[in-house]
């Protein structure tokens, strides 16, 4: 088996849970080291943002890893929510006195009325601390930041209100839990859909997208790829799950066993 090419992506600092990582000029990814999704600063020439935060639990990580940039939390301008999960959301509510916080009106609906089901909030171990949205995200909205100009694309799928943000000049696609390098699925949670998922990921098959950068793992120069081995993927998923519902919707055969069932339940009297 041959060894994955050497990560062209150059790493610039590593604090106790966290990597710095340089993804494009003016691009990072802060990639933790425990569960924490990725997060992503975008320098721009007009406004600063954060893509997704991270763990609550992370936060002093995220800041050293911005100051090691000569980035203050005061100095970011917007934070974008991929989704509604708190491994991605959690850190926010440092940032309500200083930034706008963004999100899918979907996930935003979700977050402000902190429906913890959906946010995950007992797979993660965060403050029990409202996070206020104060954009709601539409498909199709744009993010100014001057020197780069950040799509809004909804894509469902890992839940029903995820969304992706890519930079068509540049190639850069902020793609979250909907792709993942090597065509690793972020998994089908809650209000999420397989075949919502397969759609989402059609769609980001024709950008013409030159880097990934996901909400988990590495940073990717291959998303072409990384599109069509998930596509597979899930299309393969999509079989075996109605495999699945074929077996249990299989009445004639489980009727025997149901009647068998029903008349022992009478015999209690």
């Amino acid at each position: 088996m041959s060894e994955r090419k050497p990560s062209p992506f150059k790493t610039l600092f590593e604090a106790d849970v966290a990597t710095l990582i340089h993804a494009a000029d003016d691009v990072y990814q802060i990639r933790f080291k425990n569960r924490a999704a990725n997060a992503y600063l975008v320098r721009g020439s007009k406004r600063t943002i954060m893509i997704d935060v991270g763990l609550s639990t992370n936060y002093p990580s995220l800041v050293a890893c911005l100051n090691h940039l000569g980035i203050t939390p005061e100095m970011i301008d917007m934070v974008v929510l991929s989704h509604e999960h708190l491994d991605h959301i959690g850190a926010a509510y440092h940032f309500h006195r200083s930034a706008y916080i963004a999100a899918h009106r979907l996930a935003a609906n979700k977050i402000m009325l902190r429906d913890d089901f959906s946010m995950l909030r007992k797979m993660f171990n965060e403050p029990n601390v409202p996070i206020d949205i104060d954009i709601w995200l539409e498909e199709g909205n744009l993010i100014d930041l001057g020197n780069f100009r950040l799509s809004v694309m909804y894509t469902p799928g890992h839940t029903s209100a995820c969304i992706s943000l890519f930079d068509q000049d540049k190639g850069l696609l902020f793609a979250a839990d909907t792709l993942m390098p090597g065509g690793v699925m972020g998994g089908v949670f809650g209000s999420g859909s397989i075949a919502d998922y397969i759609q989402s990921l059609e769609r980001l098959k024709g950008l013409n997208s030159k880097i990934l950068l996901s909400g988990h793992g590495r940073l990717s120069d291959t998303p072409q790829d990384d599109v069509r081995i998930a596509l597979q993927r899930s299309h393969a998923l999509l079989e075996d799950t109605a495999q699945l519902f074929d077996a249990l919707d299989a009445r004639s055969n489980f009727e025997p066993i149901m009647q068998s069932v029903r008349d022992l339940n009478k015999l209690d009297d």
